[in-house]
């Protein structure tokens, strides 16, 4: 992720004003993304990610307090600071528990202005130019990602990071260890499922010599390999629960028993984890303790799949080019008709599988261009198209429908309401959408 300047977006209805502002925060060396109203400001959301909301509070159609409640739910990582030529206590106090960061009064003061900027602005970008490099992205959902990330990284809270097979969950948890105070120390990652359940415990905790045949020698384990900074626990959702529930003891404990020993031994480490799976769903049947998710799941990041950030394909296409000729390989770029190939595909497998069809690519190329032809042979079965507009709205409303449904346990009055349709239109919709109201019925309720 290349480090920008911030970028505010600055709201507000009077144009000269919003002019004044705009110069004022460009000659300090921000990023400045205008809005005349509440609805241009969502609709600029919709395309950019800024990193803080400057908004007035008294505009027409939105306010800057209703602006403000559709961002908390679009991003609710997003500091907003309200502006106001009335200096009310009741609007001051009204902004602040709606969840401003701050209240500002006009004529701005250029000195308070900056302050409350680089309050909310800095604290994550001050040292930390090189914390994301390995994340490509230009996608708004990754970027909203990232805030949370850096400022948890600041921390020392668990992290869980959730998401598909491949979509890059060790790249961000190298990230944030490298964001953090435990930066210079040691990341030791272990995936969960790669080891075996009768040696994991051994592989992190550690053994003492001849506890058990073939421990021929002492060893740490990975906790106290990882000591003063932090330990990747990836597919944790597959480890044993006999190993759960000394897992668990340890992170309570702060402390680890090697394997044949009598003595435990105090350790200083970061947990982060990651699974693919719903952790929940596995508490609920019995496979994966409640008490370790709880302690495990106090930040939770979710990555999206490579479906959901198309915008960032081209990126991630060329920065892995970029990575196989420094590695020795041949210079190699995308005819555009192979990179529109690659944008429209299917990516089940998410980022791994692009990089590995990029690769296959490269080595296959026979000169520097990469054909539109090569890159559909070495997709193969993969090539799937992206959805047509009417298919990705048709499949959006059936899962829409659905979400009302469970919600109101197929309580047809209830559900429209939620959705603001009468109820015909509402059956109607049900209909075309093969929904049955019965199948969302809580247990024992007719």
């Amino acid at each position: 992720m290349t480090v920008e300047s911030p970028q505010i977006l600055v709201v507000d209805d009077d144009s000269k004003l919003l002019r004044i502002l705009t110069l004022r925060l460009e000659s300090e060396g921000y990023g400045v993304i205008a809005a005349g109203s509440g609805e241009e400001a969502l609709r600029r959301l919709d395309i950019a990610r800024p990193h803080m909301v400057l908004t007035d509070m008294r505009m027409p159609g939105l306010d800057g307090i209703q602006l403000m409640t559709q961002i908390q739910q679009r991003h609710p990582s997003l500091p907003v600071a309200i502006l106001s030529a009335y200096g009310d206590v009741p609007d001051a106090v009204r902004a602040t528990h709606a969840g401003a960061v701050d209240f500002l009064l006009k004529p701005i003061d250029r000195d308070g202005l900056l302050a409350c900027i680089r309050r909310y602005t800095e604290p994550l970008h001050a040292g930390t130019k090189n914390w994301a490099h390995d994340v490509v992205t230009r996608s708004p959902l990754m970027h909203a990602l990232l805030d949370d990330a850096e400022r948890v990284a600041r921390t020392d809270s668990a992290v869980l990071i959730t998401g598909a097979s491949g979509s890059g969950k060790e790249v961000l948890a190298r990230a944030i260890h490298r964001g953090g105070p435990r930066g210079p120390r040691p990341f030791v990652a272990i995936n969960c499922t790669a080891v075996p359940s009768e040696l994991l415990e051994s592989e992190l905790f550690g053994h003492k010599r001849g506890s058990f045949t073939g421990a021929t020698t002492d060893h740490p384990g990975l906790f106290r390999a990882a000591e003063g900074g932090s330990i990747f626990l990836d597919e944790i959702g597959d480890m044993p629960l006999n190993l759960q529930a000394k897992l668990l003891r340890v992170l309570q404990e702060r402390e680890v028993r090697p394997l044949g020993e009598t003595r435990t031994v105090r350790v200083d480490v970061r947990v982060i984890s990651a699974t693919h799976c719903d952790l929940e769903a596995r508490v609920e049947d019995g496979s994966f303790r409640a008490d370790l998710f709880y302690r495990l799941n106090v930040v939770r990041l979710r990555l999206p799949a490579l479906d959901q950030r198309r915008e960032d394909i081209p990126a991630l296409v060329a920065h892995h080019l970029d990575y196989l000729h420094a590695a020795g390989g041949p210079r190699r770029v995308c005819a555009p008709e192979a990179m529109e190939l690659l944008v429209a595909s299917a990516w089940p497998g998410n980022v791994r599988q692009l990089f590995n069809v990029v690769e296959r690519c490269a080595a296959l190329a026979p000169a520097r261009i990469i054909s539109a032809s090569l890159a559909r042979r070495c997709l193969g079965e993969t090539s799937g198209s992206l959805a047509s507009f009417d298919e990705a709205r048709a499949d959006f409303t059936r899962a829409y429908l659905r979400q009302l449904l469970e919600l109101s346990s197929g309580n047809i009055s209830r559900a429209a309401r939620l959705a603001r349709r009468n109820r015909t239109d509402f059956y109607k919709l049900l209909n075309r959408y093969g929904l049955a109201p019965t199948q969302f019925k809580a247990v024992g309720e007719e």
